[in-house]
C-alpha cells in the first residue's frame, strides 16, 4: 500500500489582537481554506474531526465534509471521528454517500465512540449506555455500507428496520475505521469486524505504539482475515515549521493553551507545560520539527508500526491561520516527497 500523509482538524477559533476569542464561524471557513490548500500541495488525506467546544467547534464533520468535496480535486476526505455513539448510523451514512457522489472514490469515515461523554447530555442520551450505544450503531453503520435494502436490529433502535432502503447509494462501499485511543478492547473490536485501525494517540512511545500494531496483526491473522488487509492509520499531534526550534516553541505555546481551554471546558486540567515538551522529542509522540525531522521520524514510527497513513493535527489554541497553511504547505511540499522517496527505495521492482 501506498503510504498516506495528511491533516486533521476539529477547527480552530481564532483569536482576537486583545486575545479574547473570535467568532466560531470563522473556524469553519479557515478549515476549508486548509482542506484546499492540501488538495493543492499534494496531501493525500485531511480528516474532519467532532467537537462541541467553543475552541473546536466543527460539530458536524459531514457537513464541512460535503463543503470540501466540492471545492477538492484529489485529497481524501474523512471523518476524524465520527462520534457514532451520539449520532444517527443511517444519517452519517446518507450524508457522507451525498459526499462521495460529488467526489467519487474520496469519501472515507472513522468510527469513534469519542474521547468524552459531552455529547450524551446535549443529545439526550444516557451516559450508561455508552458502550452499547457504539456497538449497535457501528453495526448498523457498517450493515447500511453494505446494501440497500436491510433488515436489521439492535439494542438501540426501539423498532427493527425490515426491507429498508436508504439512499443516495455510494458507487462503491465506504472505507470505514475503527477509531480508538488504544484500548486492547477496541483493537480486537476492530478484528472481530474486519475493519482497519486508526489510532489516535496524544502520548506514549512509539515503541508502545508498535504492541498495538503487533497486536492488531496477530489478531487480524488469527481470525483468517487476509494478511494485506490488515490496515493500520495514526492521528497525532504535530506541527511543521522551517526549523525545529521554531516548531517546538510555536505548537508548544498553542497546544498548551488548547488543552488548557479545552480540557477546562470539560472540567479537566491540563497536562503541565513541560510534560508536553518532553513528548516533543523522537521518543515521544508529539510529531513537531522541521520537514528533515518529521520526515525521519514519520519514517522510523513506520518501521516499528507498519501503518499506511498518519495525519497531524497543528491548528490548535487560536494558532495563527497563517501558520497553520505554511505548515500544511511544508508537510504537502517538503516531508511528503521525502517520505515517499525513502519507501520506494525499499520497494520491489
Amino acid at each position: 500500500m501506498t503510504f498516506e500523509l495528511g491533516v486533521y482538524s476539529f477547527g480552530n477559533t481564532p483569536r482576537l489582537s486583545d486575545g479574547s476569542r473570535g467568532p466560531t464561524a470563522q473556524a469553519v471557513r479557515d478549515v476549508l481554506d486548509a482542506i484546499k490548500l492540501a488538495d493543492e500541495v499534494g496531501l493525500d488525506f485531511f480528516g474532519v474531526g467532532e467537537h462541541h467546544m467553543r475552541t473546536m467547534p466543527l460539530s458536524s464533520p459531514t457537513s464541512v465534509i460535503n463543503a470540501a468535496a466540492a471545492s477538492t480535486h484529489r485529497v481524501k476526505l474523512s471523518t476524524a471521528v465520527t462520534v457514532l455513539s451520539t449520532d444517527d448510523p443511517i444519517r452519517v451514512f446518507q450524508q457522507l454517500a451525498t459526499a462521495a457522489a460529488i467526489a467519487p472514490g474520496r469519501i472515507e469515515a472513522v468510527a469513534g465512540r469519542g474521547s468524552s461523554t459531552i455529547t450524551f447530555p446535549l443529545f439526550d442520551y444516557d451516559e450508561n449506555d455508552y458502550d452499547m450505544l457504539y456497538a449497535s450503531k457501528l453495526e448498523l453503520l457498517m450493515a447500511v455500507n453494505a446494501g440497500e435494502n436491510l433488515t436489521w436490529n439492535g439494542p438501540h433502535r426501539t423498532r427493527p428496520l425490515r426491507d429498508a432502503t436508504v439512499f443516495p447509494r455510494t458507487e462503491q462501499p465506504l472505507k470505514i475505521w475503527l477509531g480508538t485511543g488504544g484500548s486492547p478492547e477496541s483493537v480486537y473490536r476492530a478484528v472481530e469486524l474486519g475493519l482497519p485501525m486508526f489510532l489516535g494517540i496524544l502520548g506514549g512511545t512509539p515503541e508502545h505504539w508498535a504492541r498495538y500494531g503487533h497486536a492488531y496483526r496477530d489478531a487480524w491473522t488469527q481470525a483468517g482475515h487476509p494478511a494485506d488487509q490488515a490496515d493500520i492509520a495514526v492521528a497525532v499531534h504535530g506541527f511543521v515549521a522551517d526549523t525545529t526550534a521554531e516548531a517546538h516553541a510555536t505548537y508548544l505555546e498553542h497546544e498548551h493553551r488548547m488543552m488548557a481551554d479545552g480540557l477546562a471546558e470539560l472540567g479537566r486540567r491540563a497536562p503541565a507545560r513541560s510534560d508536553r515538551a518532553a513528548a516533543f522529542g523522537r521518543g515521544g509522540m508529539v510529531f513537531a520539527g522541521s520537514p528533515d525531522e518529521i520526515a525521519d521520524r514519520i519514517l522510523h514510527l513506520h518501521g516499528l508500526l507498519g501503518h499506511t497513513r498518519q495525519i497531524l493535527q497543528m491548528d490548535v489554541g487560536g494558532m495563527p491561520q497563517r501558520e497553520f497553511l505554511h505548515a500544511i504547505e511544508l508537510l504537502g511540499t517538503k516531508v511528503l516527497p521525502q517520505i515517499r522517496a525513502e519507501l520506494d527505495k525499499d520497494t520491489p521492482v
